[in-house]
């Protein structure tokens, strides 16, 4: 677990790959993977209130609009990290979307892909490079 400094409460698992806008990436095998928004992410955001998710069979080139993320706050555009098919969507969310909030990287997942070309995950930035990111933003 890599911790940003000064910003202990967020979290960024060193396990996982991620995008600068903010989506993380869990690879769970046969080329399937989860897609969800950073701890650095919900906490920008504040309270998630609803989300707008991609459907199961949809086609999705890497920097597509996925859906969208809203809170009380702000709303947020979700991007596909990669190419590929929708093959599953968190249907949790629908009723209680502030899992997200509650936990980004694990039941606050927001849909899964079968990816095109897992070449593209190389691209992808590791844990230190994403905060190295956000600390532009601040």
């Amino acid at each position: 677990m890599v911790e940003t400094p000064g910003e202990l409460s967020v979290e960024t698992p060193s396990e996982l790959k991620y995008v600068d806008t903010h989506e993380w990436i869990r690879e769970e095998g046969g080329g399937v993977i989860s897609i969800g928004i950073t701890d650095y992410a919900q906490d920008s955001l504040g309270d998630v209130v609803y989300v707008e998710l991609p459907e199961v069979g949809d086609q999705l080139e890497a920097g597509d609009e996925a859906g969208a993320v809203e809170s009380v706050k702000a709303a947020s555009d979700i991007y596909a990290p990669v190419s590929g098919e929708v093959v599953a969507f968190n249907e949790a969310l629908e009723d209680a979307p502030e899992i997200i909030n509650e936990f980004p990287y694990g039941d606050g997942w927001f849909f899964k892909m079968k990816m095109t070309d897992p070449a593209e995950l190389d691209k992808l930035l590791s844990a230190e490079e994403y905060i190295s990111s956000t600390e532009d933003d601040d």
